[in-house]
Formats: structure tokens, sequence, C-alpha cells
């Protein structure tokens, strides 16, 4: 596993030199950035909020691997203080998700049939392993706010995006970390956690987020086009639809 600098081809990606920030002198925040639509909306709210942006992506090897390079291109637009790409092999290793294993993607599925069961696309632990490393860099860069994207509204039912697992981690990561037990304390943030997929649109659409920069499909092809038939395009077409926005999507023929 290796840390990589995401440089931005556009050379707009504000860098981190190598000092420590003084702590509590600026706002920072630490946001996860998959590059699909609910991240980048997160990252925009939580700069409208003030703050000063660090950026992770993680590269789990999944199938919809583009979207790490739609995380960079969000980055540069956002010109977050620092971009980190973090290389994370082990979920592919293990596999026995269809995100990350020859197992197939459903496909047309109605919003009964998505929320009814965890689907196959869900990747173990996941966001558990995420939050663990966003809490490490958090830690270090000496951001008390970290920022992820998860919605337990209109999505597939992870167990890993419901407010009882983000209350859980905060918990830990206060009583396990050096600047928690330092009355220091870690916040989890979830701007989008009890929003419909309509609202995230609007709210990101008013906070000038250019959503044609994202990647939503599990399983785009060569070209970067959406399938327009797996959960989360499923889900992003009808978030676009009720929100009366035009949906910037390219999907396949």
């Amino acid at each position: 596993m290796d840390w990589k600098i995401f440089v931005c081809k556009y050379n707009c990606t504000k860098l981190y030199g190598g000092r420590k920030p003084k702590e509590y002198k600026v706002a920072y925040a630490l946001v996860l950035l998959s590059g699909g639509l609910d991240s980048y909306t997160t990252a925009a709210l939580a700069m409208r909020q003030g703050f000063e942006l660090y950026a992770l992506t993680i590269f789990y090897h999944q199938r919809h691997h583009v979207e790490v390079e739609a995380a960079g291109k969000i980055a540069c637009k956002l010109k977050v203080k620092k971009h980190l790409v973090l290389n994370l092999d082990i979920l592919k290793a293990i596999g026995n998700s269809a995100l990350t294993d020859a197992i197939a993607v459903p496909e047309n599925r109605t919003d009964e049939q998505i929320s009814a069961e965890i689907p196959v696309t869900y990747v173990p632990a996941r966001n558990t392993i995420f939050l663990s490393y966003a809490l490490a860099w958090a830690e270090v860069i000496g951001a008390r706010d970290i920022f992820i994207g998860v919605n337990a509204v209109d999505y597939s039912g992870y167990p890993d995006c419901r407010p009882e697992f983000i209350e859980a981690f905060e918990r830990m990561a206060n009583l396990g970390t050096k600047a928690g037990v330092s009355n220091k304390p870690f916040t989890i943030r979830t701007p989008l956690i009890h929003l419909t997929k309509c609202e995230i649109i609007r709210q990101g659409y008013s906070a000038g987020c250019d959503y044609s920069l994202t990647v939503s499909c599990y399983q785009p092809d060569g070209a970067g086009r959406a399938c327009g038939k797996c959960d989360s395009c499923c889900l992003r077409k009808k978030g676009f639809l009720e929100a009366c926005i035009p949906d910037p999507t390219i999907y396949q023929k």
C-alpha cells in the first residue's frame, strides 16, 4: 500500500508543502472523495462552511476505477489543499463483492428491490477501513472534522452508511487516538445522511457542483460512459429527474 500525491494534470491543486499546519489557526477538514456525486457534494458543502479541505481518495481496485480520475478533477475544481490517493489492494484480494470480484452487478432493479436487502455490491467493511485511514491522516494534519458522503435514504442498504455506524465510529475515534483522549475530539460529519438523492443534487447544484465531473456507475465502459442499469445509475437518474435538473451523465447506448 502506497501513499501517493495526486498531481492534477491541470496544475491547479494546491499541494501541502510538508510543514505541519498550526492547529486551530485555520479550520482544516478532511473529506473522503471517491469521485462520485455524493462525495463531491459533501466536499462542496464543507467548503461552504468555511473549511480548508484535504481530500483522500482510496483506489481499492474497484471495477469502476475511472472514478479515481474523476476525484482528481474534482479536487482540482475545488482547489483542495492536498489530495492523496491511497492504493489499497486488500479489498480486491479478499473479494466477495461485485465491485471487486467476478460477480455480476445487479441491473434494472426497482426502488423496492434496491432497499429490500444488502446487495452483492456491498464491499466488506469498506467504510470502516476508509474512515480509519481518514482518521489517521486527520490526526496528523490537525483536522478535527472528517466529512463522508454516506446516505441512508436513497441508497443500496449498506450497513456502514447508517447513522448508528457513524456514531459508533466517532466514539471509537475519540477513544483510540492521541487527539481524542487529549481533549481534541474528532467529529464525523455526514451532511447528506438524511437527504434524498433529489435533495442532494439540488444542494450541490446551488453550491456550484459540476456533476459532469462525477462518476456514479458501478460498471462504466472503457470510455467512462455509464451503464444506466446498475443501482447507482438508477438512483442517480431518478435524483436528477425529481430535481428537475438536466442529468449531465453520458450513458451507453
